[in-house]
């Protein structure tokens, strides 16, 4: 029997959200029906309430989260109700030609429930990310629900689901960083925050915290960071090669994503060091670098993708270290919200106020 809840939905492109009542469906073969305990607010609900993603409005936004399983069809890889998951919007399918060479972390064919979530006039919801779960329910295919250790606050493990994970993936898995190895992270919100956590986790013996706002600097050293840099008035390629003995960091990390800070974290790598861009750029912009730079600086220009995570390994991993209080999952929780807060909360991200506004249901 089709469920009835509400969830928050962006109906036209730029226009406010709205929390309207919605039609989740029953679970379907593969698919699984989560009571929603929390959500994470992140720019990329804010992306497809302003198109920059698609135009397949109406949206259903939401897709940081972690809740209850409710219901399962058939074929629901083992899950049963009761089951305690943190929702991934990337479920390798298993068959594609990534996944067929050990490379599921760039599946080609992740899986997303079958059945679409509707407004109550019938109207197919586009779910963001396949999740959809600023909604008291969401519909999503099994292997999207990662089951967790459920001694984790569900505010906290959501944030696994998307942020954390591509930030502390993107020094973990894509920038492979190892002990000893120096690191710097540029932008300070949730993701940098994060890729720095990961690097201090991972044994970085210098990890140097870039932004232009001091106070998201002052709470980078909650998280690990070593030294920092303030941007705004200072060149942060000299001051990280100034914090290297003159050589710059291992890998530099962007969490910010436009043309300046790539080029800078270009140059701020030792030589054969590793770039990993993990802020997602506007589809509009273009970096240039002199080809001699690329060729006589050698090492390694990343993308990261999700963090380059597999989240049936990476999600209890990370579970398990904020259970044991060496990632502070809970740091990340700037404020709890409601479902009718979201537009607010999207007004104070983009001004830099929060790491993470959280719905908690």
């Amino acid at each position: 029997m089709p469920h009835e809840v509400r969830g928050v939905v962006a109906a036209k492109k730029g226009a406010p959200i709205e929390v309207q009542t919605i039609v989740v469906p029953d679970p379907g073969p593969g698919e699984v029906l989560v009571s929603v305990q929390a959500c994470g607010v992140c720019h990329t609900d804010l992306h497809y309430r302003e198109g920059a993603i698609s135009d397949d409005f109406p949206f259903l936004l939401g897709h940081e989260a972690a809740g209850t399983v409710e219901a399962v069809g058939a074929d629901a890889g083992g899950l049963v109700p009761g089951d305690y998951v943190v929702i991934a919007w990337r479920a390798p399918c298993g068959t594609c030609r990534s996944c067929l060479r050990g490379r599921p972390w760039y599946c080609f064919d992740s899986r997303n429930a079958a059945q679409p979530m509707t407004l109550l006039d019938g109207t197919p919801l586009s779910a963001a990310l396949g999740i959809g779960a600023f909604a008291e329910k969401t519909l999503v295919a099994a292997g999207q629900a990662v089951k967790v250790d459920p001694a984790a606050r569900p505010e906290a493990a959501g944030l696994i689901g998307c942020g954390v994970m591509a930030g502390y993936g993107a020094a973990v898995n894509t920038g492979n960083v190892g002990r000893g190895d120096t690191v710097a992270v540029i932008g300070c919100g949730g993701v940098g925050c994060a890729a720095i956590a990961g690097a201090s986790l991972a044994g970085a013996r210098r990890v140097i915290a870039v932004d232009i706002d001091d106070a998201k600097l002052d709470g980078a050293t909650r998280f690990g960071a070593t030294h920092t840099v303030n941007s705004r008035g200072t060149d942060p390629v000299e001051a990280v090669r100034g914090l290297t003995g003159g050589f710059g960091v291992d890998v530099a990390i962007d969490a910010v994503g436009i043309p300046e800070t790539y080029r800078q974290a270009f140059y701020m790598r030792d030589h054969a060091g590793v770039l990993v861009q993990v802020g997602v750029p506007d589809p509009a912009m273009a970096v240039e670098l002199p080809l001699i730079d690329l060729f006589s600086r050698g090492g390694a220009l990343k993308s990261s993708w999700y963090g380059d995570c597999l989240p049936t390994r990476d999600f209890p991993l990370l579970v398990d270290q904020y259970l044991s209080r060496r990632l502070d999952l809970g740091a990340f929780v700037t404020e709890k919200i409601a479902l009718d807060e979201v537009e607010d909360a999207f007004a104070r991200m983009q001004r830099g106020e929060v790491l993470r506004s959280v719905v908690v249901l």
